[in-house]
């Protein structure tokens, strides 16, 4: 399939369906008791509910989607674009004051919301623009239920091949660390493109075994929004995961070759294989540890002495394949973006036999700028760009992006559109380079530099991510803008004496620049999370919230 000669997302999927034999497996969501989706079971439901969202909307009409990951998401979305409507997929992780903004700003037509649950969110919002709330469960309100759609007879099957490549398809609201949400206009090329240049990169991957995807990852993040429709291109079978709880076991179910996450996933992972690393003593201990030193040692392709070639035999056969096996045994890949992966982590799950591929993108740019390669990962950058996109380096260092992948607009937002797109180049608002190889290097966000006083540019997420690799840990929040050192808030349990994190951060402080260092610290027990509006639904945190609550008693530091 020529993905550059398609017109839209619609034509996609439906020439994927001529590719396909309809009765392979397609969609499941593994919570128990739920079906599994043949390709001719979804076509004949995107088929269905076009022709009912067709006879409710015009053309360019915005219609929501409210829900978790289930098959009924990749159908409704895909639907919606065949109907000539914009799909907005957002959040369910949103605060009353978000669902509130982003309805009367996009002022849907139509409304599909998966459960009681859900539509409760957003209850007190819908107005008279909403013509119809479809629901994949029965609420309590005058919906009309997805079973009464799919059960209709229809006369006509619609393919839309009115789309062109350079129509708006979807509308993704940004979470935002500050400020209220954005709506990101991505238009059917963009996002095609950015599946022609992750293809090149999955066709490696994907040589050994058929694609397998577990996805968990809201679909109403950019990222695995366009990641739906690599796993069309490439014809993958995908399982739903039940919940993150649930998530471990869920590999185990669905045997991924595939994994796309965000870091604080592989943070979470490397914190759970690094304890019971450490519960290991005698010749199983020094196994581990020569597991992880050839395996750092094969990343950065140094060669092997023929003794270390048989030490390794064994480190693949006893350590690397029962981690291997936790997580189905087939994993070809894990894929991280969203925010920056410490390279720590990225070295030691490399080295431990889960390859990991971080790369880079933003949702403005449909979302995946670059990737790591599997013949050469570098873990401390985000890989080469994708052939679909430019990449230039500002005088400021800022990273500059071109393509058809960069968005259309922000919505109903003209001169915060002029302000990040100039000339047609993209300006990301983080600081990068690239070196010999091409590869690029995120060193920090714009906006979340520290400028010290003495006028030194410091980055916090890297000193946050350091403080967090140790898992007595679990969140770390580093503050000293125009301030002479310094100073963190650190998130831990309370059987975590403050002693026993001052001996940490002194441990830490020694592999940190002198201004790097923290020299004052407060202990919360209280986590950040999306809940308290201190993380954003992607998990980053919100600095300008978490200084608003915690201001004075930062202050009180110096």
């Amino acid at each position: 399939m020529d993905i550059s000669k398609l017109n839209s997302l619609v034509e996609l999927y439906f020439k994927k369906t001529e590719e396909v034999d309809g009765k392979r497996p397609f969609l499941k969501w593994l919570k128990p008791g739920k079906k599994t989706y043949t390709w001719e079971d979804v076509t004949e439901r995107i088929y269905k509910l076009s022709v009912k969202i067709k006879s409710l909307i015009k053309q360019g009409d915005r219609c929501l989607i409210l829900s978790e990951n289930r098959p009924y998401w990749l159908m409704t979305d895909i639907a919606i674009m065949n109907a000539g409507g914009i799909s907005v997929p957002i959040f369910t992780t949103y605060s009353a004051n978000d669902y509130d903004y982003i309805l009367n700003d996009c002022k849907p037509s139509l409304i599909f919301v998966s459960n009681q649950d859900q539509y409760n969110k957003i209850r007190k919002f819908v107005n008279s623009d909403v013509k119809k709330i479809i629901s994949f469960e029965k609420i309590d309100t005058d919906s009309l239920l997805i079973q009464e759609i799919l059960n209709e007879e229809i006369n006509e099957k619609i393919v839309n091949k009115n789309l062109k490549r350079n129509m708006p398809a979807c509308i993704i609201y940004t979470s935002g660390t500050s400020g209220s949400p954005k709506g990101v206009v991505l238009s059917h090329g963009g996002i095609l493109s950015n599946c022609e240049g992750a293809v090149e990169l999955l066709e490696v991957l994907t040589k050994k075994k058929d694609p397998v995807f577990l996805t968990w990852l809201p679909l109403s993040h950019s990222y695995e929004h366009t990641v739906q429709f690599i796993q069309i291109i490439v014809g993958a079978k995908v399982f739903y995961a039940e919940s993150l709880e649930k998530l471990i076991s869920n590999m185990g179910i669905a045997k991924p070759t595939i994994m796309t996450a965000v870091p604080r996933f592989y943070q979470n992972l490397f914190t759970k294989i690094h304890m019971n690393f450490e519960k290991q003593s005698g010749l199983k201990r020094q196994l581990i540890m020569r597991t992880l030193y050839l395996g750092k040692k094969i990343l950065k392709k140094e060669e092997l002495r023929f003794s270390e070639k048989i030490t390794n035999f064994l480190c693949e056969k006893l350590v690397r394949k029962k981690i291997r096996n936790q997580f189905g045994g087939n994993l070809q890949a894990f894929v991280s973006g969203g925010g920056a992966l410490d390279q720590n982590i990225g070295e030691f799950l490399n080295a431990v036999g889960l390859p990991t591929l971080q790369g880079y993108g933003l949702t403005e740019a449909s979302p995946v700028v670059s990737c790591n390669l599997p013949d050469l990962i570098k873990v401390e950058s985000v890989g080469p760009p994708f052939r679909t996109n430019k990449v230039k380096i500002a005088e400021d260092g800022e990273i500059l992006i071109k393509g058809e992948n960069v968005m259309l607009g922000y919505w109903n937002l003209k001169e915060e559109t002029e302000k990040v797109i100039k000339n047609g180049w993209l300006h990301t608002g983080d600081i990068g380079k690239l070196d010999n190889n091409n590869y690029l290097k995120i060193t920090d966000r714009k906006k979340d530099i520290i400028v010290n006083l003495g006028g030194d540019n410091i980055s916090p997420s890297k000193v946050e991510n350091i403080l967090c690799l140790d898992e007595i840990i679990k969140q770390a929040f580093v503050y000293g803008d125009k301030k002479s050192y310094l100073v963190a808030l650190i998130v831990s349990d309370k059987e975590n004496s403050k002693e026993k994190i001052k001996l940490l951060i002194e441990n830490i402080n020694k592999s940190l620049t002198l201004i790097e260092k923290i020299k004052k610290f407060i202990v919360i027990n209280e986590e950040f999370s999306i809940e308290n509006g201190m993380l954003t639904p992607t998990l980053k945190l919100k600095r300008k919230e978490i200084i608003k609550n915690y201001k004075q008693q930062l202050e009180n530091l110096y």
